[in-house]
């Protein structure tokens, strides 16, 4: 059994090196200790506490399948992962979706999912944060919630809108490529003249 890279990493120090997946570093140690590896060993091989073989083995506990597939191939710091144990399966989904979209996996970020998801999508209600009413955390778990909604809408739209931009920007360079229109334009609307240019220009850089 082996894990291999399709990406073409010639030019850059990462194909000297094989990473492997939060998710799928788990996946390995238990399938070891199935095999009957004992964990002293494993921690001898890899140079870690027995602790840590430990946690990792019982790593997934509490994550809902969905959440695991979505994160199976990103690297997910161990206790980020401690923090969607706080949530219910289907907050666990959303804020797995939202990290991937945002290619974001950081404990800051995870904390911040956690601290904005109402009370009754958490295994354990939230303490009492100092300083702050029920009314004002209310009100910043209305405004989380609708930021969500409008990434996810966003992120639908994203497709579409890069396809007509490339679309409507190739026409554009074609159009600035025609000596007659573009002195038409420099004499009849040398504004709209100008904003084609940084567009076409922009693609130039891209």
């Amino acid at each position: 059994m082996c894990l291999v890279a399709t990406e073409d990493e010639a030019y850059t120090y990462n194909r000297r090196i094989s990473r492997l997946a939060t998710i799928q570093e788990h996946k390995m140690i238990l399938k070891a200790i199935e095999k009957g590896v004992p964990e002293e060993r494993l921690a001898r091989a890899l140079n870690v506490n027995i602790s840590s073989i430990r946690h990792k083995k019982s790593l997934l506990e509490g994550i809902c399948p969905e959440a695991v597939d979505m994160m199976k191939e990103k690297h997910v710091p161990l206790n980020t992962i401690g923090q969607l144990k706080k949530m219910k399966p289907m907050r666990q989904i959303e804020a797995a979706q939202l990290m991937i979209a945002m290619n974001k996996f950081t404990v800051t970020y995870a904390q911040s999912l956690v601290a904005a998801t109402p009370d009754a999508m958490l295994v354990r209600p939230k303490k009492k944060i100092g300083g702050l009413s029920e009314e004002q955390i209310s009100l910043m778990e209305n405004e989380s919630a609708s930021l969500d909604r409008e990434f996810k809408t966003i992120e639908q739209d994203y497709g579409t809108d890069h396809l007509d931009l490339v679309l409507a920007t190739g026409y554009l360079t074609r159009l600035l490529g025609n000596v007659r229109v573009v002195r038409y334009l420099a004499q009849f609307h040398p504004d709209l003249l100008s904003e084609f240019q940084k567009i076409a220009d922009l693609r130039k850089a891209a």
